[in-house]
């Protein structure tokens, strides 16, 4: 027999994964086909860290782990920006009624250009690397979007 799943934490990561020449790295959602964005995910539980939620996120999502020699932890970096947005229809049942807003906090990831990507087939069907303005006009989230833009000011 199958448990509830518990509800999403309206508190999650976003992670812009780059390369040193501002090539970017997005996903298409396998949920919604067409829909582009970087790792993007949820805390699993209120008191994990935010830095392990985006290190965690980023190995489901792409098998790119954070912390080996090629990709030591700090090229992981919180670029101390938030945003809080509405959370769309379609996603809300996934968590607890009359919570309508999510609170995203952006990182950026440098990871060196031709790091292999190994998807999570049931949550994404493509990935492609894209210069940071290409990127930035792809992703169907706007602070996903707007995220990107800021790049230049981290590296």
């Amino acid at each position: 027999m199958d448990l509830p799943r518990p509800h999403k934490i309206p508190e999650s990561v976003l992670v812009v994964i780059h390369t040193d020449d501002r090539q970017v790295l997005l996903l298409e959602r396998a949920d919604r086909p067409g829909f582009w964005q970087s790792v993007t995910g949820s805390k699993d539980r209120l008191d994990e860290p935010l830095t392990q939620t985006a290190v965690r996120e980023v190995g489901e999502e792409t098998g790119i782990a954070i912390g080996s020699p090629e990709v030591p932890l700090s090229n992981l970096r919180d670029w101390q920006l938030s945003n809080v947005y509405e959370i769309y229809p379609v996603w809300r049942h996934r968590y607890a009624p009359g919570v309508t807003h999510n609170t995203e906090h952006v990182f950026g990831l440098l990871v060196p250009g031709g790091t292999p990507v190994a998807l999570a087939p049931r949550e994404h069907l493509r990935y492609q690397w894209l210069d940071w303005r290409e990127a930035a006009d792809r992703c169907f989230s706007p602070s996903n979007a707007e995220a990107i833009l800021q790049l230049p000011q981290f590296i």
